[in-house]
């Protein structure tokens, strides 16, 4: 009996011992599980502050490159101004160049003849290429007739300009005083009043007004003056002068001189009779 017992106490204790392993077994399973949790919920952190720091350093380098874009952005309109206003210069040069040229050719063309006629001419042509006249005519004061004597017009007839004496309307007053006239209605408007051109250049050599240049309306694309107008302006008021008065008194002198040289010839002639 006493045999069994302990047979059943040991047996007891064994058991006791299996449920402490098998609890201590369940405990330890437990506690892996915890920790294997664990260890996941710090791989997640990890993991999700690894994508916090690419993205920040993502969203760093963009801010970066929005700054870089920014910058040649501002570059950009910078260079894009720098090239518009060198544009405008060089064609502000250009400009210069070709009006420069245009008043050398127009002073070297009225100087390089003395054929009245050619110089009547370059005149007009000036006046219809280079200014964009539309109607317009050269008078010369005839000093022995007091009056204007037309030499050259476009787009006006000789009769109605024929009609306009040295003491009319405008012109009369250009005469007087020797200064350029220049109205102050759009160019398109025109005159039509013989006497009282739109424009108005006395030819003057030194202070002695010779004639004028009267322009009574321009050319349709002609909307306003420039520099260069008014430099051929001042051309033609003082070289345009000179270049007639002198084409005419060196026409008059070889007309004057083929008479006398005819003349002579003739007496010659007479004289071998």
């Amino acid at each position: 009996m006493d045999k069994k017992r302990g047979i059943l106490k040991k047996a007891d204790e064994f058991l006791q011992i299996f449920k402490q392993g098998e609890e201590f077994t369940r405990n330890l399973l437990s506690e892996n599980e915890r920790l294997r949790f664990r260890i996941a919920e710090l791989e997640e952190a990890r993991t999700q502050d690894l994508n916090a720091a690419k993205i920040r350093h993502y969203e760093e380098h963009i801010r970066m490159l929005k700054d870089e874009l920014e910058s040649l952005k501002e570059r950009f309109k910078r260079v894009e101004t720098e090239n518009r206003n060198f544009e405008q210069k060089y064609l502000l040069v250009a400009e210069e160049n070709n009006n420069l040229a245009n008043l050398y050719v127009a002073s070297y063309q009225l100087h390089s003849t003395l054929d009245y006629e050619e110089v009547i001419k370059i005149v007009v042509e000036i006046i219809i290429n280079l200014i964009g006249a539309e109607r317009f005519a050269v008078m010369l004061m005839d000093e022995r007739l007091e009056k204007l004597v037309p030499i050259a017009s476009e787009g006006i007839s000789t009769a109605a300009i024929a009609g306009v004496f040295p003491e009319d309307g405008i012109i009369g007053t250009v005469l007087k005083e020797g200064e350029s006239y220049f109205s102050e209605e759009p160019l398109q408007e025109g005159s039509d009043d013989p006497a009282s051109p739109s424009v108005c250049i006395p030819l003057k050599i030194k202070e002695h007004v010779i004639g004028v240049i009267a322009i009574y309306s321009f050319l349709v694309q002609k909307r306003s003056f420039s520099n260069v107008d008014y430099e051929l302006f001042n051309l033609l008021a003082g070289h345009a002068a000179t270049a007639i008065f002198s084409s005419r008194l060196y026409t008059r002198s070889e007309r004057e001189f083929r008479t006398i040289q005819n003349f002579l010839e003739l007496l010659k002639g007479k004289s071998k009779q």
